[in-house]
């Protein structure tokens, strides 16, 4: 594994607490407004976690406050944890005053001058923290309406908090499914012949992913949700890691198909991997059903010349499902096209579907591009492809995907017969 996934991976074990990064710009500006509206040094909300405060959020008056995000000391020797004990009192206008916070070396050290602080209570009941400003001066103006400012900007705060860590644990559940389902024991390929029609030569295998893991669910599922939380690179490369290593046991003029979106492809954990096999072995499908900014193509382009001139194919998947594939025939000039399964099935008894068929063939044909047909799952489907003059293909009709010890039994048939 490359040292970006694993560092990628490291990073889907997160606790069920608000991001110590503390980078919630609405927590940021409401922690400001309060602190110049009562003039004081510091702002802060901070966050109890088996027994140690730390610091999420903080504006300050000046550039290198004594305090800062992801911070955090024992929670007894904090002002947080006697305020919200009742040990202090949640308005202090000068904390050198009184006993209890006499007893706390950061009065004395910062020194804490004014001082407010008011729990931070989520909705169901749990104090998760405090919101507190303080000032290294005594300020003996602050009264009980700035306290009931405090609080009302606490349950405004904890609402907010409440909404994030919501978020959090979905995004959490997410993350644990995705590991389980990384897990060598749970995520294999499977590999499906591609057939010269007119040879009846086997020319590779398209490698596809299962997971056998719950939530029990089709593959695509599986890196949908990937992409929606912003893991899909890490999890398409678990798969194209998994799937290329079929190359050290199939004949050495067989090909693997791995599939890989945009994002994925002009990742620099992508060519890493890719670096590590034969290139001409490897045909790289760009999956994507939508529009790609031109921008992107050219980006796409420049990561994949150096792994072409290497001897790597680069095929366009789903050619007909949508305007957007042929977006990406036109700027990527693919040496493969694969023709989507919406024209191919029931293609024997659609006159629109072999017309756009038989348009691609002389399409592919005129920029020197090779068509294979994908989803071929019926004999009438295959003759029917094999006389509008699609000369490769793949489906049911001909093998279904298969682990890796059935497909080398094919290729052992293939090569007898």
């Amino acid at each position: 594994m490359t040292s970006t996934l694993e560092a990628a991976l490291m990073r889907l074990q997160y606790p069920d607490q608000l991001p110590a990064a503390g980078a919630n710009l609405s927590l940021g500006r409401s922690l400001s407004a309060i602190r110049t509206h009562l003039g004081m040094d510091v702002a802060f909300i901070s966050e109890f976690v088996d027994g140690r405060r730390y610091f999420r959020a903080v504006d300050a008056s000046a550039p290198s406050p004594p305090i800062q995000v992801g911070q955090s000391d024992p929670l007894e020797a904090s002002f947080c944890q006697r305020v919200v004990d009742g040990r202090l009192p949640e308005l202090m206008t000068d904390a050198r005053l009184n006993a209890e916070a006499q007893t706390l070396p950061a009065t004395q050290q910062l020194p804490v001058g004014a001082h407010l602080s008011v729990p931070v209570r989520l909705r169901c009941g749990r104090i998760f923290g405090t919101l507190c400003c303080f000032s290294t001066d005594a300020d003996p103006s602050l009264g009980h309406r700035d306290l009931a400012l405090m609080r009302v900007l606490s349950d405004m705060l904890a609402d907010q908090i409440d909404t994030d860590l919501q978020d959090q644990r979905a995004n959490n559940a997410v993350q644990s499914r995705l590991a389980l389902a990384m897990d060598a024991r749970h995520m294999r390929s499977v590999y499906q012949p591609i057939w010269n029609l007119d040879t009846h030569r086997l020319l590779g295998f398209e490698a596809l992913t299962r997971f056998d893991c719950d939530p029990q669910r089709p593959p695509d599922q599986w890196f949908h949700e990937a992409a929606a939380t912003g893991h899909g690179t890490v999890l398409e490369i678990r798969a194209i890691e998994t799937a290329l290593q079929a190359l050290a046991h199939i004949p050495d003029d067989l090909y693997i198909a791995i599939n890989a979106s945009p994002l994925t492809v002009i990742s620099p954990a992508l060519s890493a991997v890719l670096a590590q096999h034969p290139l001409h072995r490897i045909v790289l499908e760009i999956t994507e059903h939508d529009a790609v900014d031109a921008t992107l193509y050219n980006t796409i382009a420049a990561v994949m010349q150096p792994l072409r001139r290497g001897g790597l194919r680069v095929a366009v998947d789903d050619a007909g499902a949508g305007y957007a594939c042929f977006k990406h025939i036109l700027h990527l000039s693919p040496d493969i096209i694969k023709l989507d399964v919406s024209i191919t099935r029931d293609i024997d008894s659609d006159f629109s579907r072999q017309a756009l068929a038989a348009a691609l063939v002389r399409f592919s044909e005129s920029i020197r591009c090779s068509l294979v047909a994908e989803g071929v799952e019926t004999i009438a489907e295959l003759a029917t492809l094999r006389q509008l003059g699609v000369q490769l293909a793949q489906g049911y009709a001909l093998a279904r995907p298969m682990p890796l010890e059935q497909a080398l039994r094919q290729i052992d048939t293939a090569t007898r017969a």
